[in-house]
């Protein structure tokens, strides 16, 4: 089953704490009169709107770009829900949609553990690790930084620049925490979580072979869970999850008790051209929406 997203957080993507994060490091950004965050950037040489997890009303868009004189600009649409009637719009799906793990900070935390998730827990707790909890540090060649982005050649993904996550530190002191577990003096996982609003958003995070081997990064997690509940975060966004291509990480998230939900996928958008597209997102009906009802689970 499908949760929806919380009615009172707001992805961080459309935070005001990312807004402020992009101001002061000069990349641009807008916001239409319903609070939505634009992104300008150009894509192979084209000037391009993003609206990356909005959460959109369909019916009133074409009004809200044409006060803000926005309507002949080209617009990439990821909804942060299904939202099948950009269609009527004459917008195209180019994506279909990714699943994110959401958990509710809220309730018992260690109750809601797969009892799988709990024992590994229990395993990193039993091992003499050292874990702290810090502000993020403006140290670009930070070990954590390095092993993302070797991270990410190697599986393929991308996420921010290293300049904006610590842009994002910056421009919302406290709101970047650093969480560390350390076998003696060497470091063997981290993780950052990022706040905004009643919100908190796993950013990044790595393990070494040591740090797996001990369950640090369970540890980890379970410390930066508790720590956010305890200051009044009520929501934590793990992420994307995805059981096919990466299942263990998929599994690693949604064991700790976080319920996962589809996002809307990506939407090309020419307002100019009406909807003289539509028979297009009709070609892509199926294909896009059938992944909505396909919910991921963890194995265990």
């Amino acid at each position: 089953m499908f949760d929806a997203a919380l009615p009172d957080t707001v992805p961080l993507q459309q935070s005001a704490e990312f807004a402020a994060a992009l101001s002061l490091c000069g990349r641009r950004a807008l916001r239409l009169e319903d609070g939505t965050l634009l992104l300008c950037r150009p894509i192979a040489g084209v000037p391009l709107l993003l609206a990356s997890r909005a959460r959109l009303v369909p019916d009133t868009l074409p009004a809200l770009l044409a006060r803000a004189r926005l309507h002949r600009r080209a617009i990439l649409l990821n909804p942060d829900a299904p939202s099948a009637e950009l269609a009527r719009l004459g917008a195209v799906p180019l994506v279909t949609p990714a699943h994110v793990a959401e958990l509710d900070l809220t309730g018992d935390l260690r109750a809601g553990l797969h009892q799988k998730w709990r024992n590994r827990l229990r395993h990193g707790e039993g091992q003499e690790l050292i874990v702290t909890r810090q502000t993020l540090p403006q140290t670009p060649d930070h070990w954590l930084f390095r092993a993302e982005a070797a991270q990410q050649r190697a599986r393929g993904y991308r996420t921010w620049p290293t300049e904006v996550t610590l842009a994002y530190g910056r421009a919302n002191p406290g709101a970047a925490k650093l969480f560390t577990a350390r076998q003696g003096k060497t470091p063997v996982a981290a993780l950052v979580v990022l706040r905004h609003g009643s919100g908190a958003s796993y950013h990044i995070g790595h393990s070494t072979p040591a740090g797996r081997a001990l369950s640090a990064h369970n540890l980890l997690l379970w410390r930066a869970m508790t720590w956010l509940a305890a200051k009044g975060v009520r929501h934590l966004d793990l992420g994307p999850v995805d059981t096919e291509t990466t299942p263990g990480l998929a599994r690693f998230k949604l064991g700790t008790g976080a319920r996962a939900r589809p996002l809307g996928g990506t939407w090309a958008w020419w307002p100019p051209l009406g909807k003289t597209l539509r028979p297009l997102a009709r070609l892509d009906h199926a294909r896009m929406f059938q992944s909505w009802t396909d919910t991921p689970a963890p194995d265990y």
